[in-house]
């Protein structure tokens, strides 16, 4: 976990293994890979319908449930037009 170090106070982007993606500000992590993020939202994806941001606020994340965690370049992230994007919701995944 010593690489997430440098995401610290800045927006990143968690995929679960469940396929939740969840956006928000590392503020922290511990030896077991368990984060904390705040100001979260969840971008829920649909086939039938634009996708959609719900606030979390504050998430903790068990290290375990974590499929992808990464640094967001934020002017590509604005330029997105979530409003009127329509994608599939990404499947489940789970690590061996």
């Amino acid at each position: 976990m010593s690489g997430v170090q440098s995401y610290v106070n800045h927006q990143v982007l968690l995929l679960t293994q469940d396929g939740r993606v969840i956006v928000g500000v590392l503020e922290g992590y511990d030896s077991n890979g368990t984060i904390v993020m705040s100001s979260c939202v969840e971008r829920m994806f649909s086939e039938d319908a634009p996708v959609e941001e719900v606030p979390l606020g504050v998430y903790i994340v068990r290290g375990d449930s974590i499929a992808l965690l990464g640094p967001m370049d934020l002017a590509k992230d604005r330029a997105m037009p979530l409003s009127s994007m329509i994608a599939a919701p990404i499947p489940a995944v789970r690590h061996r």
